[in-house]
């Protein structure tokens, strides 16, 4: 049997995973969206579930100052002895730190701060009981990979911190990972940047803190100037099964077009590990995977798939929502009207860095169909409620209700760069309204109705605008629900009764 990359779709970069008897456990990044750390469940490595995140509470996670692709940045998941850890980076305030938790299914501790520089952080459970910190930085040595020991709980170091490797002469080697595998210490890292000239290397050592060896066939995996559809390909964590076999998870992008674009993000992938007759780990097919894969002995067991539908009836949203930066119930609310989700705009439009309120799903289709029915009546100019698709606050498009000049109008509004504009608007005098975007890989098209017969179809914009290769950054589209007063805080709550997401197959 086959499996289909990506496993995880749309912007989920950074992954790394962890097997606790025949389960198994992945994180990825999420920068400056709220909550943190998106956290999976599977019970083969190919069918994966959202169980929720890592970081839920603000005071586990402070991205008040965050940027945009600022914030939470790559971590690493280990269970160790019972206990679930997850090790991260925000280097917008405080840098590395550790959660742990019992059941990863329920709340995780608060942070403890580690004493050890650097961002992409791992963390290696030694048999006589060392914990090593290994991340990668600028230090003495240059950039590079350095490690320190530490207290697991106070996060001191009890060592100094010491250079481990410089990889193989790609730029930005980061994202290390030890393992322990028969005789060797293993240690994995990405080299080249996470972009086109991706690529994942390896050295060995004999003991955990080197020297260490680097493998004769590095690259193990890389896409670098190949003609596939899948680029980019880096940042790999491995995990062994019960069977015994090692399977790699890692991020790649889909770009298309001449020359390449992608929006969606950094995706996570799988493949399979082989182990050469000298003991080193090879990805893929000799470094290469592609869309289509063989699922060898994995015990493929699918998943059901979120409803299409959120008609926001439960006391808490589903867990591929997302906010911007912060949670605040002054900003939304499940219960203030009976299933629907009520958005409270306060000053921040999505022009700017803040925390506009703002519920946002990632775009994990190059095709779909999007649909949310909003009740919504502006008093006051200014106030606006709608639907966007967001890249960050200097490239989105939406489709908005807005009161301009005293009158209510629908608008679509395209936000390039310095440059914005509202391309199309129309009057519209019912509090009710359908918003509509269809997506393609070449555009998204907007549309509204007032729910009798089918979409007006009202603006269009080109989905390369929003790609990384012109937006930058590190995240990928997302599609949000968002109201704002711009400049002042609205008085008038914007309620969505239901969203939906349709992948068009």
């Amino acid at each position: 049997m086959n499996y289909k990359n990506p496993v995880i779709s749309g912007f989920h970069p950074d992954p790394s995973v962890c097997r606790a008897g025949e389960d198994y456990y992945l994180v990825t990044s999420s920068f400056e969206y709220f909550p943190g750390v998106p956290l999976f469940h599977s019970k083969d490595l190919v069918n994966w579930t959202q169980l929720g995140h890592v970081l839920t509470r603000p005071d586990q996670l402070d991205l008040s100052r965050a940027p945009s692709s600022g914030g939470i940045f790559a971590p690493t998941i280990r269970e160790h002895k019972g206990t679930f850890y997850m090790v991260t980076t925000n280097v917008t305030a405080g840098g590395n730190f550790i959660v742990h938790t019992n059941d990863p299914r329920g709340e995780w501790s608060n942070p403890v701060f580690v004493d050890h520089p650097g961002i992409d952080p791992d963390l290696f459970f030694d048999e006589d009981g060392t914990v090593y910190f290994t991340s990668a930085a600028h230090g003495a040595d240059g950039p590079g990979i350095y490690q320190s020991r530490i207290d697991l709980k106070t996060g001191k170091r009890n060592s100094d911190v010491t250079f481990l490797w410089t990889g193989t002469g790609g730029q930005y080697p980061e994202a290390p990972h030890i393992y322990r595998i028969g005789e060797w210490y293993y240690l994995m890292i990405a080299e080249g940047g996470t972009e086109y000239g991706h690529m994942e290397t390896v050295a060995r050592s004999e003991r955990p803190n080197g020297p260490f060896e680097s493998c004769p066939h590095n690259p193990i995996l890389t896409h670098r100037s190949q003609s596939k559809s899948i680029h980019a390909t880096g940042h790999a964590d491995i995990v062994q099964t019960p069977e015994g076999d090692w399977w790699a998870v890692f991020l790649g992008i889909r770009p298309h077009g001449y020359p390449n674009r992608h929006h969606l993000g950094r995706e996570t992938f799988l493949a399979p590990v082989t182990w050469t007759e000298d003991g080193w780990p090879i990805i893929g097919d000799n470094g290469t995977v592609s869309e289509t894969m063989p699922a060898g002995i994995l015990p493929l067991q699918p998943v059901e798939a979120p409803p299409a539908k959120d008609d926001f009836a439960g006391p808490t949203l589903a867990p591929y929502w997302n906010m911007m930066r912060i949670s605040d119930p002054e900003r939304w609310s499940l219960s203030e009207k009976e299933s629907c989700l009520t958005l409270h705009g306060n000053e921040t439009s999505l022009n700017e860095i803040g925390a506009p309120a703002f519920v946002a799903r990632r775009q994990q289709h190059f095709d779909c169909d999007v649909s949310a029915h909003m009740t919504f009546a502006p008093l006051r100019d200014g106030e606006e409620a709608g639907i966007a698709v967001y890249m960050n606050e200097r490239f989105h498009y939406e489709l908005a209700l807005m009161r301009i000049a005293g009158e209510r109008k629908i608008i679509f509004r395209r936000r390039i760069g310095s440059l914005q504009k509202i391309e199309n608007e129309a009057p519209w005098s019912s509090d009710s309204l359908l918003l509509h975007v269809r997506a393609n890989r070449d555009q998204y098209t907007f549309g509204f109705s007032d729910g009798n017969g089918a979409p007006f179809w009202f603006g269009r914009g080109e989905t390369s605008l929003l790609a990384t290769e012109v937006a930058g950054g590190f995240t990928g589209v997302l599609i949000a629900l968002y109201a704002t007063g711009n400049g002042v805080k609205s008085e008038s709550p914007a309620h969505f009764d239901w969203f939906d997401y349709k992948a068009v197959e």
